[in-house]
């Protein structure tokens, strides 16, 4: 089992920033690939960006805007959002999946809104 808990979140004006974090704990393994998912009320939930151990992978909608990193000795994945629209305003959700075991892990989500 793996448990994340994610901080950060808030609200914001538009033009403002945010930062996320998202530490794992328990039964982790190295292959792994930690990313940040969001839901707006009433929409699909969507991949945000995610990290590998050397590759990220981002959301159009958020390139140059977003940041994501993590911290291997920490078991922590970061998203810095930067330049914030109101169309990012959702619930931000951490996954961490392992590659092994083919396991997906969800954080408990965290509430970004952005004030126009």
């Amino acid at each position: 089992q793996v448990q994340l808990v994610e901080s950060g979140g808030g609200l914001v004006q538009a033009g403002g920033s945010l930062g996320l974090s998202c530490a794992a704990s328990g039964s982790t393994v190295s292959t792994n690939v930690m990313g940040w998912y969001r839901q707006a009320p009433g929409k699909q939930r969507e991949l945000v960006a995610d990290i590998t151990s050397g590759r990220t992978r981002y959301a159009d909608s958020v390139k140059g805007r977003f940041t994501i990193s993590r911290d291997n000795a920490k078991n922590t994945v970061y998203l810095q959002m930067n330049s914030l629209k109101p169309e990012d305003t959702a619930v931000y959700y951490c996954n961490y999946h392992s590659i092994w075991t083919r396991s997906d892990y969800w954080g408990q989500g965290t509430q970004v809104t952005v004030s126009s």
